[in-house]
């Protein structure tokens, strides 16, 4: 083979990774915001870690954001990625640092611990039992439930 071919077939090779990397994870993306079943959210038990994991959702035009979270004491938290305080400021949402989540308008942190315990002030709106459905496979949000939520989300990450 001569030198030409083979830059030709490397590049094609190194094209081949870039696709099949490519497919794996714009694939496991697509898992995320296309993990409504029948208009509900399903998140799967294994994906849940002591690392949040946030589902982006476009519910009716209104983009959104839903994280898990295992606790310190191995409960799974579910909260939306807003403030319940700064919603309306376009940066009321979190991220994580290690075992806390910082709100991105006003700098409060959040212990994991407290998700979906501690209600009201400058935390994430928790999403409790009463909301979703837990089962050994996974958790279960509705959209029924997500469209009532649609208005904290109003003004969310636009600044």
């Amino acid at each position: 083979m001569t030198q030409k071919t083979n830059v030709k077939s490397a590049v094609i090779k190194s094209a081949l990774v870039v696709l099949a990397v490519a497919v794996v994870v714009f694939g496991a993306s697509a898992v995320y915001a296309g993990a409504l079943e029948n208009g509900d959210l399903y998140i799967p038990a294994e994906e849940i870690t002591e690392t949040a994991t946030f589902y982006p959702l476009d519910i009716e035009g209104t983009k959104m954001e839903i994280f898990a979270v295992k606790a310190p004491d191995g409960t799974i938290r579910t909260a939306f990625n807003t403030c319940q305080v700064c919603y309306g400021s376009g940066r009321g949402y979190y991220k994580q640092a290690g075992s806390v989540f910082v709100c991105q308008n006003c700098g409060n942190r959040f212990r994991t611990s407290d998700i979906e315990i501690v209600r009201g002030g400058c935390n994430p709106v928790p999403i409790t039992a009463q909301y979703k459905t837990v089962d050994e496979r996974g958790i279960t949000i509705t959209k029924d439930f997500l469209l009532k939520a649609k208005v904290i989300f109003s003004n969310w990450k636009t600044r």
